[in-house]
């Protein structure tokens, strides 16, 4: 538990930030972000926080230096132009990348260069803007065999039909996502929309604390849309979400806090509200998206 106090932290007699190499990097000035608020409440420790986390692809520096801390029960929204970063960040949250320096603390562990299946087992899932599931397989068991694998990790002799509980979650998470009238038919059948909701069910088969969602929306219809949003709202009951979404509509109306990323970097961080009248963000990604 910590007091805040400030928008940006001081270590006392230190002049920065070591990473995971050893090295020291200076914090530097606090970027542009809502005024900060002097506040008396107790605060509770984030679920989710990052320190200086960077990532270089050889000479480009696609996440430079982002400080995120996210709370449980919070749906924050990471929204910025295309190549702004957001999605190689969620690769350094899940695991699925190494960063090149800084750190990952989730629920005050350092999760730093974890492999994916393990970050996976800590409670952190993440879906794709590509969707992935199995085509041939009915729509009942692509979430049956996500929940089978959780709950039966290595017990490749079990019968399938045997594993009651299983198939008993899987028809749990098809009524989450508004799929259980379609549990008998093959996925490939679904639409779009449909296939998106069954990647989150999946998602949602190893019960992470936190989901990570990467455009969820992306080239479905305004009505699939407006069934997302409600769906993802919904999530958000008894669990944390991140989402990255272009869709600004979307954004402003589901977010809890929205930060701004642009060339990797921090530009702002805050309420919709305040996203909404930040200059900066206007000038580098809102009027490009009006």
């Amino acid at each position: 538990m910590r007091v805040v106090m400030l928008a940006c932290s001081r270590v006392s007699g230190s002049s920065g930030i070591e990473d995971i190499s050893g090295q020291l990097y200076h914090t530097g000035a606090c970027l542009d972000t809502p005024k900060a608020r002097v506040l008396s409440a107790v605060m509770p420790d984030p679920l989710l926080r990052t320190e200086q986390l960077s990532r270089w692809f050889g000479s480009l520096l696609a996440v430079d230096r982002v400080d995120l801390t996210v709370h449980a029960g919070e749906l924050r929204s990471i929204i910025g132009p295309n190549g702004a970063g957001k999605t190689t960040f969620f690769r350094l949250i899940s695991g699925e990348m190494a960063p090149s320096t800084g750190r990952v603390w989730f629920k005050g562990r350092d999760i730093t260069g974890l492999p994916q299946h393990a970050v996976a087992r800590l409670g952190i899932t993440k879906s794709y803007q590509i969707t992935n599931v199995f085509p041939h397989l009915t729509v009942h068991e692509n979430v049956r065999v996500a929940a089978q694998g959780w709950r039966q990790s290595f017990n490749f002799w079990s019968r399938a039909d045997r594993l009651a509980a299983a198939a008993d979650r899987a028809h749990e998470l098809l009524t989450t996502v508004g799929l259980s009238a379609k549990a008998a038919l093959l996925a490939a059948h679904l639409s779009h929309g449909e296939k998106r909701h069954l990647e989150i069910g999946i998602a949602l088969a190893s019960n992470p604390e936190l989901l990570l969602l990467d455009e969820p929306t992306a080239g479905m219809s305004p009505e699939e849309t407006d069934e997302t949003m409600r769906l993802i709202r919904e999530l958000t009951a008894g669990r944390t979400v991140i989402l990255v979404e272009h869709k600004m509509k979307l954004v402003m109306r589901i977010s809890d806090r929205i930060t701004v990323l642009h060339q990797g970097q921090v530009i702002a961080d805050g309420s919709p509200a305040e996203i909404r009248a930040n200059e900066r963000v206007q000038q580098t990604y809102l009027g490009a998206v009006r």
